[in-house]
């Protein structure tokens, strides 16, 4: 399929022609991506076709796959394993603990902290849900997945992490895991989300953050409102996180 196809206006029932030209621009998303497919650049010469169908593919799949769940808890954290131990434990026991409570636990799909959730979830019989980023050096699935996929654009992963759940819960990690908790709190802070409970685990990794926020951007600066600094609440251990998720998550639509 050229451009031109996909960009001609269907002359009749335009909603069943355009239907089959997003399917067949899914399928070739699918089929025609390089073996070697050569890295995103800021202002690229021309529009790789290839690569336009491949993000199509990837936000209509992983919809697919969030939609499957009604009720889930999305896990952030390092990949590496250079926490202390009762970190990861935490992480396995307030992961199985949602998983009771019928919360599909849904991480990056990786180790560490994803890893220890993931393991948390899939211990108590619960929905395990890997969402796996493919890098240069191989991140490799944990073993503790009921069910996983594959992206090759972090920006359609990160909307899937962000739209699947109910509560956004944060571990200690690296440049990563603050991308995306700084993403989720724009998105509640502006509206583009619903208000969801974001919980910060682990009070000595959180609190120098949230110091250079009230002293800074709340106080220096004035860059952010009083009400801002509430979206986040900091907890130390698996049941404060439990009684904190149980008094504010919002379900159903």
């Amino acid at each position: 399929m050229d451009e031109e196809d996909l960009l001609t206006p269907p002359s009749q029932n335009p909603n069943s022609e355009t239907a089959r030209r997003l399917t067949r621009a899914i399928a070739e998303g699918h089929t025609s991506v390089p073996d070697d497919a050569p890295q995103l650049v800021c202002k690229p010469n021309h529009v790789e076709p290839w690569r336009v169908f491949k993000i199509m593919s990837e936000f209509v799949e992983g919809f697919d796959l969030i939609r499957r769940y009604s009720l889930a808890a999305t896990f952030f954290g390092s990949a590496r394993s250079t926490l202390e131990d009762e970190v990861y434990q935490s992480a396995t026991d307030l992961a199985g603990k949602l998983a009771h409570e019928g919360y599909a636990i849904i991480t990056g799909g990786s180790a560490g902290i994803m890893k220890a959730a993931n393991k948390g979830a899939y211990d108590a019989g619960g929905a395990s849900v890997g969402l796996n980023i493919r890098l240069p050096n191989a991140q490799s699935e944990n073993k503790f997945l009921t069910e996983k996929f594959e992206f090759d654009h972090f920006f359609v992963r990160k909307v899937m992490l962000t739209f699947a759940s109910e509560v956004f819960i944060f571990f200690p990690g690296g440049f990563g895991t603050l991308d995306e908790f700084f993403e989720i709190v724009t998105l509640v802070q502006t509206g583009k989300i619903r208000k969801a409970p974001i919980v910060l685990f682990n009070s000595e990794y959180w609190n120098p953050i949230l110091k250079f926020f009230d002293e800074n951007l709340l106080g220096k600066f004035k860059t952010i409102n009083p009400k801002d600094r509430e979206l986040v609440h900091v907890v130390d251990t698996v049941d404060d996180a439990i009684t904190y998720i149980k008094e504010n998550v919002i379900t159903g639509c």
